[in-house]
């Protein structure tokens, strides 16, 4: 739960981010901001499954880095990304509408 809350903050930094520079610099420089939060979030997951993978885990845990890796990153970042890919679809539908 830790892990999808963490991520969930990490594409809305990157969501906001987005929307900052566009604001900060007076004109559109990057049209689509969901997709930006979605490359910091794989970005940000790329270097917790690097660290994951490269360092030994604690004594009482022996479930292995893959089981880790699968609950605290390839789980969480598959939620965010189907939930975004939803709300892209749900506002491509809305637009379409008449």
């Amino acid at each position: 739960m830790g892990a999808l809350i963490f991520y969930i903050v990490i594409y809305f930094i990157g969501y906001y981010a987005a929307h900052l520079l566009n604001w900060m610099m007076g004109r559109i420089l990057i049209r689509n901001r969901r997709i930006a939060g979605l490359v910091l979030v794989l970005t940000v997951s790329t270097f917790h499954a690097y660290k994951i993978v490269t360092t030994s885990p604690p004594h009482d845990h022996g479930d292995g880095a893959g089981y880790a890796l699968g609950l605290y990153v390839i789980l969480p970042v598959t939620i965010v990304i189907i939930a975004v890919l939803y709300f892209m679809w749900q506002e491509k539908q809305d637009e379409d509408a008449p």
